[in-house]
């Protein structure tokens, strides 16, 4: 269901550049005449496909992308990029063929010299980890916004250019479609973007041809093992960000010992963040940055960031538990690396009694004001679980009922963890679907009851109910005043994956229903 894929962002007044400009800049061979041929754009598919474009033809696990060459033309590309399997396959296309060994490995470097990347004089964050990634985007994006600048965001759940928004596709956008984004956000004088960066993004280089002026380093934990063979390859991946060519100085949180591992290995000036209770004590005390939590609510966490020579801020960011404090900390220390007065910053945030955010589907509050409290969150790993959880349980004076299933085609080695953490952490437990994909959602939910049952502490009732849109209605029916709710999955995400096709559908809307024919308005 194409119509449900959100739009690349690019220009709109693209900026055409020579085609003999590029082969002579990058030495690159050619087929064809590239004399008086201009690009404005570069696309990986001709679904994205616009006039002057320069189409890249990539090597599939199905088919050679430079297959679709005669059908670029027809939309179209003013000539190809590929290897020379691609050039052969596409000779009698009748496009001009530029040739190179890696079209991926050159995709960024090439899409940056099109879209004219370096000329952008805007401050550029980038932030991986495994969780809080995308929350960490959205704290900075606030933060900077607090300070008075044009913001840009691009994160999993959307993309922002000033006050547009648009729903994200990958968490990373391909190269090609960061560097139109970020041509786009010239365009509109955006002056800071926070960029979430994936592990894969890293691997599949989609952040080529960048250099961010200052790059965070949150956690890691069990994820993405059906991408790397083991954490030490996915560690790996991530410490790719944390090198020259893609960084120029870095905060690294010590919460998690990967931190270490990233200051010892990094080739590029980090400083160092710990949360009291939550690193070592070790790595607190040699932090350059202490995060302490001091007081949590129901809708807030307040904290206070100290830093070098005593200086010290006292703020609160809008989302519950001492994870998202620690996430609000190290965005403000990388904007400190990147040249904020911590105090300049402190006046701002006091003038808006702390963090103005809205994070999307990150343990966001569905509920009213009466009855169960029921929260969506997008955590998908045990350790999101476990945090989320902790928090959650925190303000429920009842019972805590939690709601989650696990993706199709996706890391499954983390299942039975998912499934133990939800079982220790809630009173009662419901299992259902996610993203299918192409697997028996029956098969992955027998996954999840096996994983449930390896909990020393069982929950008093466990429920296995497909579809979601039911789950969420037995969750709700079981739920009392006082309780709370945590539907843990799908957060910000309009869509379900079932064999391939996006069907409509939003947790967040399904919750509201749920409780309004319930009798709680």
């Amino acid at each position: 269901m194409t119509s449900r894929i959100p739009p690349v962002l690019r220009p709109e007044h693209p900026a055409p550049r020579s085609l003999a400009l590029l082969v002579q800049e990058f030495d690159l061979a050619h087929r064809g005449s590239v004399d008086g041929v201009e690009v404005t754009g570069v696309t990986l598919g001709t679904a994205d496909l616009h006039p002057g474009d320069l189409f890249v033809g990539i090597r599939g696990a199905n088919s050679h992308g430079a297959s679709y060459a005669a059908q670029a033309k027809e939309g179209g590309a003013v000539a190809l990029l590929t290897d020379p399997v691609g050039a052969d396959i596409a000779a009698d296309a009748g496009l001009p063929i530029l040739i190179v060994d890696d079209p991926r490995g050159a995709l960024g470097e090439l899409s940056a010299w099109v879209y004219r990347t370096a000329e952008s004089n805007a401050l550029l964050f980038g932030t991986t980890g495994t969780n809080g990634k995308t929350s960490t985007s959205y704290l900075l994006e606030a933060v900077m916004r607090q300070l008075g600048l044009v913001t840009g965001l691009s994160s999993t759940a959307e993309r922002h250019i000033g006050e547009l928004t648009v729903v994200s596709r990958l968490t990373t956008p391909e190269a090609s479609e960061m560097h139109a984004l970020l041509a786009r956000m010239r365009e509109a004088g955006v002056r800071a973007v926070a960029v979430e960066v994936s592990a894969q993004a890293l691997s599949h280089r989609r952040i080529d041809g960048l250099v961010f002026d200052v790059v965070g380093f949150t956690n890691l934990s069990h994820d993405h093992l059906d991408d790397y063979a083991d954490m030490e390859q996915y560690f790996q991946a991530k410490l790719a960000l944390f090198e020259p060519e893609h960084a120029k100085r870095g905060v690294v949180c010590l919460d998690t010992s990967w931190g270490d591992r990233v200051v010892a290995e990094t080739r590029i000036p980090v400083t160092t963040i710990a949360t009291v209770g939550h690193a070592s004590d070790r790595d607190v005390e040699r932090a350059e940055w202490v995060v302490d939590v001091l007081e949590e609510t129901a809708t807030s966490t307040q904290f206070r960031l100290t830093g070098p020579d005593g200086r010290s801020l006292v703020t609160r960011e809008p989302l519950i538990g001492w994870h998202m404090a620690a996430n609000a900390a190290l965005a403000i220390v990388m904007l400190v690396e990147a040249g904020f007065a911590l105090e300049a910053i402190g006046a701002a945030l006091d003038a808006e009694d702390g963090i103005q955010a809205y994070l999307p589907g990150r343990t966001e509050r569905v509920s009213g004001d009466r009855g169960p409290s029921v929260y969506v969150d997008f955590g998908h790993s045990p350790d999101a679980f476990t945090n989320t959880l902790a928090a959650v349980r925190q303000f429920t004076t009842g019972r805590t009922i939690m709601v989650f299933g696990a993706d199709g085609d996706r890391d499954a080695t983390k299942r039975h963890e998912m499934a133990r953490v939800a079982a220790e952490g809630s009173d009662i437990l419901v299992i259902t679907d996610h993203h299918p994909r192409f697997e028996d959602p029956a098969s992955i939910r027998r996954t999840l009851l096996e994983g449930a049952k390896l909990a020393e502490h069982q929950p008093e009732a466990t429920y296995e109910v497909s579809p979601p849109e039911m789950a969420i209605r037995k969750a709700v029916s079981l739920a009392k005043e006082g309780d709370s709710i945590l539907w843990a999955g799908p957060g910000h995400q309009d869509y379900r994956d079932i064999r391939g096709v996006r069907t409509p559908y939003s947790a967040r809307d399904e919750a509201r229903a749920a409780l309004h024919e319930a009798g709680w308005v």
